[in-house]
């Protein structure tokens, strides 16, 4: 399933059907038990039944709410009960939870339905079951006995992490991924490569990370500040660290999109092979990881060198991000600044031999090399809407965060298309016009305002339509130095785009957000549980705040574009 057209009147969940337990993502449909019939008591005498295909959910429910609740959960199918099953006529992201006087049946479509449903009961045991450990050991948990039928509106429901800018080391990512399960998002977008670092070891080529995963200082704040950390930056995963992540991503069922961010954005790499850069415009023998913010000159050379180079990166990316769990592989194309390709001899003999009209068409050509190889390799090429100029190869897919139109043409053209527009839901930008709120980037971009954010636009064919995959909002790291700040720029926000990307929810201004800020008072209590240093409503925290630290706020509301 790509994209659902459910009309408002189909929606099935009303704030008050949520607001008990403050279920969210909103569940389709909703019914519980009468005043008076109780709950489901869970305790040291329940046992966990998992039907074959469940086996994994069952090891990681076991786990996570064993941690919690001090329940050990045996297998068993007599008794106090918790059963899990798969129903080959549900949708595989679909589920179905029913507590009644008997026991508590999670039913997936697939193990990823199961998987969804499993986080649901974990939100209906309330927050004390998204901690580490029992804050109240021998204590009876219950389930509010309750039928929930449920399943995502899109398929490609994601957040794009940029651990370049400012690197998050392993435990950090994974931690990432746990929150994002615990949202029902199902798409890590992993953008590990950029001007400022390269973060993943290459084997065939170590000077990536000896030399490009490294900085010497950062600019603190917007690029226009005056303030430098001195402090070097840096740090890489390995490939036993990105087998982990990503091993641990499938038990949670979510997709790692791999980011190789070519032919701009590309300084790290040039920093360390020199050859790869425009070596007739410039001597990038000079070049190092750059220490600031903005759009890099500095672009890959169109040689056949750099493509032989970047071939032999990606032969290391596709056996690190199996084809089971990554079958896109994103290769930016975002900001490739053509100044250096006009004035460079090879670039403008590479435009002549190849008949191109000019620098879009040759980074077209680019784009295209690598959407033939990958696509001969079993895979899909995505990359940002800019890939658009110039042709865009047949089977390539577009990020559109520029704004919708991207997206749009894509789609049109009968492109699959992911919408992540930059006005809506990029999470860098500021929650507030406040001063306190730390290093303002961009637009105000409030919790509501991500939760009326509708990602199929209007207008489109219904052809168009079954192209958008979905949405995923979009981090960028320039400002955020360590993950406290990560957390603060994505939390809330991201349990109302999680809303979003999973619920069919009415048009956006006819979106109940009285009652979804009435179920984020439960939400809040998982957050606090689960440690995320999120954005109170009533601003930042007096630590959270950095006075004096330019940013780079735009007023007024955000265009549609």
């Amino acid at each position: 399933m790509t994209s659902d057209d459910t009309a408002a009147s189909d929606h099935t969940v009303a704030s008050g059907d949520t607001a008990a337990p403050g279920l969210i993502p909103a569940p389709r449909a909703v019914t519980w038990a009468e005043p008076g019939q109780g709950a489901y008591p869970l305790d040291e005498e329940t046992v966990l039944s998992a039907a074959p295909g469940a086996e994994g959910v069952a090891r990681w429910l076991r786990a996570t709410l064993g941690a919690a609740t001090g329940l050990e959960l045996p297998p068993g199918t007599e008794g106090s009960r918790v059963e899990l099953a798969l129903d080959e006529a549900l949708a595989p992201e679909a589920y179905r939870l029913t507590v009644d006087a008997e026991a508590v049946r999670i039913t997936g479509g697939s193990a990823a339905g199961l998987f969804r449903g499993a986080q649901t009961f974990r939100q209906l045991l309330g927050p004390d079951a998204f901690r580490r450990a029992p804050v109240a050991p021998g204590r009876t948990w219950e389930v509010p006995a309750v039928v929930i039928e449920d399943e995502p509106r899109f398929s490609w429901r994601g957040l794009m992490l940029d651990v370049s800018r400012h690197f998050l080391p392993k435990d950090d990512v994974l931690r990432y991924l746990d929150l994002l399960a615990a949202h029902k998002l199902n798409v890590f977008h992993f953008h590990l490569t950029d001007d400022q670092g390269w973060r993943v070891e290459i084997k065939r080529y170590p000077r990536l990370t000896e030399a490009g995963a490294w900085r010497s200082r950062t600019k603190y704040g917007h690029r226009a500040s005056e303030l430098w950390d001195e402090t070097p930056h840096g740090g890489y995963y390995t490939q036993d660290d990105i087998r982990e992540i990503v091993a641990y991503a499938a038990e949670r069922h979510i997709r790692v999109v791999p980011e190789i961010d070519i032919p701009g954005h590309s300084q790290a790499a040039i920093s360390a092979y020199p050859e790869l850069g425009n070596t007739d415009v410039i001597d990038t023998t000079t070049l190092s990881v750059w220490d600031t913010w903005g759009i890099n000159p500095n672009v890959l050379a169109p040689t056949d060198n750099t493509l032989r180079f970047f071939e032999g990166v990606f032969e290391e990316i596709l056996g690190l991000f199996p084809a089971a769990t990554s079958p896109f592989i994103h290769v930016g194309g975002d900001e490739c600044l053509k100044d250096q390709w006009k004035e460079s001899p090879t670039a403008q003999a590479r435009i002549a031999e190849l008949g191109l009209k000019d620098e879009d068409e040759l980074q077209s050509w680019f784009i295209r090399h690598f959407d033939t190889w990958l696509t001969a390799r079993g895979r899909r090429l995505i990359g940002w809407d800019e890939i658009l100029e110039g042709g865009l190869a047949e089977g390539a897919a577009v990020s559109s965060w520029r704004g919708y139109a991207g997206g749009i043409a894509a789609a049109e053209a009968g492109h699959d298309v992911v919408m992540c527009p930059e006005q809506q839901v990029y999470l860098d930008h500021r929650q507030d016009g406040g001063p306190d709120e730390p290093m303002p980037i961009g637009y105000v971009r409030t919790l509501e305002d991500v939760y009326r954010f509708e990602p199929v636009p209007p207008g489109l064919s219904e052809e168009a339509v079954r192209h958008i995959l979905g949405t995923q909002a979009n981090v960028w790291t320039e400002v955020m130095q360590n993950r406290s700040r990560v957390d603060y720029q994505v939390f809330p926000r991201l349990a109302a785009f999680a809303e979003v990307a999973w619920s069919s929810l009415p048009a956006p201004a006819d979106r109940d957000f009285a009652g979804f800020e009435e179920r984020m008072t439960a939400h809040y209590a998982r957050l606090d549980a689960l440690g995320v240093d999120y954005r109170r409503p009533g601003g930042p925290l007096p630590w959270q705040r950095r006075p004096g630290i330019l940013g780079r706020p735009i007023e007024g509301a955000p265009p549609v574009v």
